[in-house]
């Protein structure tokens, strides 16, 4: 199994994984042109993709969703009520449905889709696993639920967002209420947040820790990464490759 985060972060999302009999996007937030253009520099034709996986509506998730998949005849699988949101997007593209909470089986792996706070219609985390092992990932999340610990428990990999540090947010630019928008239940967690998240779900069998979703103006990649890297630190669990998410280019593989 290969993992790779394609873009990460508010203007643009996208996490590509491949198993032995699958390739992969999770969600398609930059312009199809641009996530052609990402494949290709970590070596994947975009011709090559098997499915499209959407967690929710908002047009960091599913910018390129429609472009991609119908051009390249991508199978695009999204829960109803998101399809619904962005059904004009994804309008002659081959999509089916999914129900949230409902897990379903696509080519080698088991796609469990679970349900995660945030101010979507009915966002998504995802739990992927195939015989290799299984990748967790829970961006976009405003707290981390006993259900979203329950679904990430005994990931090998996992895509976790940190997505502000809580003072720089207090007292950066941004209007009160959107301030109180991502502090909220249904926004995004913090860096602390995040480090209390893995304390929950940490196991010996994880190999790899990507953090996602980094606000440009509320975070410092320093910052987020001292703050899981300090925690890493004070436990003899597991020792996790951690790697950062970034906004303008693809992470490195990991190969678990």
């Amino acid at each position: 199994m290969r993992v790779c985060l394609l873009a990460s972060g508010s203007k643009g999302n996208s996490l590509f994984i491949e198993t032995g009999e699958s390739r992969i996007l999770v969600d398609a937030g930059l312009s199809a042109r641009e996530l052609v253009r990402r494949l290709a520099l970590v070596g994947v034709e975009a011709a090559d993709l098997d499915a499209l996986f959407i967690s929710h509506e908002h047009t960091d998730h599913v910018r390129g969703a429609g472009v991609l998949a119908r051009k390249y005849r991508i199978p695009v699988h999204v829960s109803y009520p998101t399809h619904r949101e962005i059904s004009g997007q994804l309008h002659g593209a081959d999509v089916i449905e999914f129900e949230s909470g409902y897990s379903f089986t696509f080519r080698d792996v088991l796609v469990d889709p679970f349900r995660i706070t945030h101010d979507a219609c009915d966002p998504v985390g995802f739990s992927i696993e195939s015989r290799e092992g299984k990748v967790g990932v829970a961006t976009d999340l405003g707290t981390a639920t006993r259900l979203v610990t329950d679904k990430l428990a005994g990931c090998r990999t996992l895509v976790v967002e940190s997505n502000h540090d809580e003072g720089m947010l207090m007292d950066g630019p941004y209007p009160w209420h959107l301030k109180q928008r991502i502090k909220s239940r249904h926004g995004h967690l913090s860096n602390n947040d995040t480090a209390a998240l893995l304390a929950e779900v940490i196991n010996p069998g994880l190999e790899g820790l990507f953090l996602a979703h980094l606000s440009e103006v509320n975070n410092d990649p320093v910052m987020a990464r001292q703050v899981t890297a300090s925690f890493l630190a004070g436990q003899n669990i597991c020792s996790p490759r951690l790697i950062m998410g970034d906004q303008y280019r693809p992470s490195e593989f990991l190969n678990i």
